[in-house]
C-alpha cells in the first residue's frame, strides 16, 4: 500500500473530479424527471423554486448534439462574389464580363475570390484601382483591403445571426465560423424552416433612437408597478405632468428607484424581497437608476420582466411614442451577477444605418483609450448634425435588429458627418460596435448552401437506440470477461466503468457535444478498453504457466503487454486527430471521444487496474484468478 500511496490519491482524485462534472448532468436528469411528473402551476412555482440551480446545471452537464434533441443544422455562406460587385464603382462592361468569369470560376475552385479577381485584372491588363479604392494605391494594397472586407463581412453577419438567435429564445444555439466564408448556426428544438430563413437572411436593421427623458421613463416604470401591484395608475401619455415633477424626482434620488422605495433588490434577503415584491412588483426587478433611466435587469429575470412588458394590458399602460429595448449583452456588476441593460427609447428611429460609410474601432491617441470613429454620407451628415444639436447631453442609444449595442451620449453638435464614440471599456467592445456599425449595410448577402431538420421524435429514438446499443454491448462484454476470466473479469470491468465514467466527464468538463457518432464512438472505445486487459492478462497466463510467482507474473504480464497496447493505442489515437482535423460535423463528434476514450483507457486499464492487483497481491492473493 504504502509504495502505491501516491498513485492512490491520484487516482481517488480522478475519480472525486469525475463525479464533480457528472454531478449537474445527473442533476439536470433528476429536475427533468421532476418537472415531466409536474403539472401547472406546480411546475412553474418548481422552477420559480430552483431557478438558478436548474440554470447553473444545465449550463454545466453535458451538452446533446441536434441528432439527439432535434433541430436545425444550417450552413451559410457569405457570397463575396456579390460583395465585390457591390463595393465597385464606375462598372461597366468590362468590368461585368470580368466578375462574370469570376463567379463561374469561383463555384468550382478553392481558390478565393478576390485572389481570383486579382489574376484576372493581370490577364487583361487592368489596374484595380479602375474600379475600387484610390487611383494611387498599388494592386496589392487594394486587394488587401477587400480581403479584410470578406473577413469583416463574416464577422458582421455573426454578430447579426448571433443577435437575432439570441432574440428568437433559442436554448444553446451553437453558431461558429467554419473556413473563410462559413458560418454554421445549430438550433436545438426549432423545426419551422421558413421562420428560421427568414431569421438569417433577413436584411439587419440598424438605428439610432433617442433614450426618453428620465422623468418620462420613471412615470412610465412607475404606471406599470402601480398597475401590476392594484394600485391606481396614472396617465403615461400627459408628459406636461411629468415635466413638472421631474425636479422633484431628483431631488429624492438616492441610487435606484428600489432603493428609493425602500430596499436594494440586489441585497435584499428573501423575506424581505417577498414583501417588497408584492408592493412593486416591477421594481422588483427592474432597478432604475435615477440619473439616467436606464434599468438593470438580472439575468436570470430578464424573461420575467420580458413576460411583464408583453402582456396586452401592461402595453396599454405605454405611450405610442415609446418603446423598451434590451443591451445586446450582460455585464458582471460588483456582485458578481450579471445584469442586462433596460433602455427606454423612442419608438421612431432619428436617422438608420444606411447613412453610415464608414465606422472603424481604434485608439484615441490622446489617451490611448478605444474609440470608435463613425462617418456618414452628406445626406446623414445634414441629419446628424440637426439631431446631435438639437439633443445635447441626451443619450442616443445604437440598435441593431431591436438590440441596444451602445447608448452615447451627444457631448456637442457634430457637423461634416464624422463622429468619435468615446466611452468603451476595452478594444473588444470597440471592434463589437464596429462590427453592428458596419452590418446595417452588409454589402455582402448570405446564401444558405445546406439545411437539415432533425425531429425530436427522431433525436429520442436515437437516444434511446445509442444507449441500447452502448448497454447491450457493456452488457456482453463484461459477461464475457467473468466467464473467461473469473475475478480479475470483474477488475477490468471496473475499469471499463470508470473509463466511460471519464470519457463522459472530460465531455462535460470541456463543454462538448455527445452526439449519435459521438455514442458510436463511446461503444467502439468499450471494445478498445477490454482488448488492452485481455493483452495483459494473456501474458500473465503465460507467465504462470512457466511457473511465475502470482506477483512475479502479474508485473511481467504488465511490462511486457505495454508496448503492444501503448503501439495500438497511439496509432489509433493518431487516426482520430486526423479525422478530427480534417473532418467535420458527425466525423469531429466520433473522433472527439475515440481520443478522450484512448487518454481515458490508458489510465484505466493499465494504471488503475495495475494498483488494484498491487493490493490484492499483498493481501487478497487467494481471490486473483484468471480464469
Amino acid at each position: 500500500m504504502k509504495k502505491n500511496r501516491w498513485k492512490i490519491i491520484l487516482i481517488i482524485i480522478s475519480i472525486a473530479g469525475a463525479l464533480w462534472y457528472l454531478y449537474p448532468t445527473y442533476k439536470d436528469i433528476q429536475y427533468q424527471k421532476k418537472l415531466s411528473e409536474l403539472k401547472g402551476e406546480d411546475s412553474l412555482k418548481f422552477v420559480q423554486q430552483n431557478i438558478d440551480d436548474i440554470q447553473k446545471v444545465k449550463q454545466k452537464r453535458i451538452k446533446l448534439g441536434l441528432d439527439l434533441q432535434g433541430g436545425m443544422y444550417v450552413a451559410l455562406e457569405v457570397d463575396v462574389v456579390k460583395m465585390l460587385d457591390n463595393l465597385a464603382k464606375n462598372k461597366d462592361e468590362t468590368f461585368r464580363q470580368i466578375l462574370a468569369e469570376v463567379k463561374k470560376e469561383a463555384l468550382v475552385s478553392e481558390e478565393p475570390a478576390t485572389s481570383i479577381l486579382l489574376r484576372k485584372f493581370q490577364e487583361k491588363g487592368i489596374r484595380l484601382s479602375r474600379y475600387y479604392g484610390d487611383i494611387r494605391q498599388s494592386d496589392a494594397e487594394i486587394i488587401s483591403e477587400l480581403e479584410k472586407q470578406a473577413e469583416d463581412a463574416v464577422d458582421r453577419a455573426l454578430e447579426v445571426i448571433r443577435n437575432r438567435v439570441d432574440k428568437y429564445g433559442v436554448a444553446e444555439p451553437s453558431i461558429h465560423k467554419q473556413g473563410a466564408n462559413r458560418i454554421i448556426v445549430e438550433l436545438p428544438g426549432v423545426k419551422n424552416r421558413e421562420e428560421v430563413r427568414q431569421l438569417l437572411q433577413s436584411t439587419a436593421v440598424l438605428e439610432f433612437k433617442l433614450l426618453k427623458p428620465v422623468d418620462v421613463t420613471i412615470k412610465v416604470m412607475q404606471s406599470i408597478d402601480n398597475y401590476l401591484a392594484g394600485k391606481g395608475i396614472s396617465d403615461t401619455t400627459d408628459t406636461s405632468q411629468v415635466a413638472l415633477k421631474s425636479d422633484t424626482t431628483k431631488k429624492d434620488t438616492i441610487k435606484t428607484i428600489a432603493s428609493e422605495l425602500g430596499v436594494d433588490t440586489a441585497t435584499a434577503g428573501l423575506d424581505e424581497f417577498e414583501k417588497f415584491k408584492k408592493e412593486h412588483p416591477f421594481f422588483a426587478y427592474v432597478r432604475v437608476d435615477e440619473q439616467t433611466g436606464i434599468g438593470f435587469v438580472n439575468a436570470r429575470d430578464r424573461r420575467i420582466v420580458e413576460y411583464i412588458l408583453s402582456r396586452p394590458d401592461v402595453k396599454n399602460l405605454i405611450p405610442p411614442d415609446f418603446e423598451f429595448v434590451w443591451s445586446a449583452k450582460p455585464f458582471t456588476a460588483q456582485d458578481g451577477n450579471q445584469y442586462y441593460n433596460l433602455l427606454a427609447v423612442k419608438k421612431d428611429p432619428e436617422i438608420t444605418g444606411k447613412v453610415i460609410t464608414e465606422a472603424r474601432a481604434t485608439i484615441d491617441p490622446e489617451n490611448n483609450l478605444p474609440i470608435v470613429i463613425m462617418r456618414m454620407n452628406s445626406e446623414g451628415a445634414r441629419e446628424w448634425a440637426r439631431i446631435t444639436g438639437a439633443n445635447i447631453n441626451r443619450h442616443i442609444a445604437i440598435i441593431l435588429d431591436g438590440t441596444a449595442y451602445s447608448w452615447p451620449v451627444v457631448r456637442t453638435k457634430i457637423i461634416g458627418g464624422s463622429s468619435q464614440i468615446e466611452g468603451l471599456d476595452s478594444p473588444e467592445e470597440a471592434r463589437l460596435l464596429e462590427i453592428v456599425l458596419k452590418a446595417g449595410a452588409l454589402p455582402a448577402p448570405l446564401e444558405i448552401i445546406e439545411e437539415r431538420t432533425v425531429g425530436p421524435s427522431l433525436g429520442e429514438d436515437s437516444i434511446q437506440k445509442g444507449l441500447n446499443a452502448a448497454l447491450l454491448a457493456f452488457a456482453l462484454i463484461t459477461l464475457f470477461m467473468i466467464v473467461y476470466y473469473s475475478t480479475s473479469g470483474i477488475v477490468a470491468n471496473l475499469a471499463l466503468i470508470l473509463n466511460i465514467g471519464f470519457i463522459l466527464a472530460v465531455l462535460a468538463g470541456f463543454n462538448a457535444t455527445l452526439t449519435l457518432p459521438g455514442i458510436a464512438g463511446i461503444i467502439l472505445t468499450i471494445g478498445v478498453a477490454v482488448d488492452a486487459n485481455v493483452l495483459i492478462y494473456e501474458r500473465i497466463r503465460e507467465e504462470l504457466s512457466v511457473g511465475r510467482t502470482l506477483r512475479s507474473a502479474i508485473d511481467e504480464g504488465y511490462s511486457k503487454a505495454f508496448s503492444a497496447i501503448f503501439d495500438s493505442n497511439i496509432t489509433t489515437f493518431l487516426t482520430g486527430l486526423i479525422l478530427y482535423n480534417f473532418g467535420a460535423g458527425p466525423i469531429q463528434g466520433f473522433a472527439l471521444t475515440i481520443m478522450i476514450g484512448i487518454l481515458a483507457n490508458l489510465f484505466s486499464a493499465i494504471f488503475i487496474t495495475k494498483v488494484l492487483y498491487d493490493i490484492l497481491a499483498e493481501k487478497y492473493q487467494a481471490v486473483i484468478k484468471f480464469g
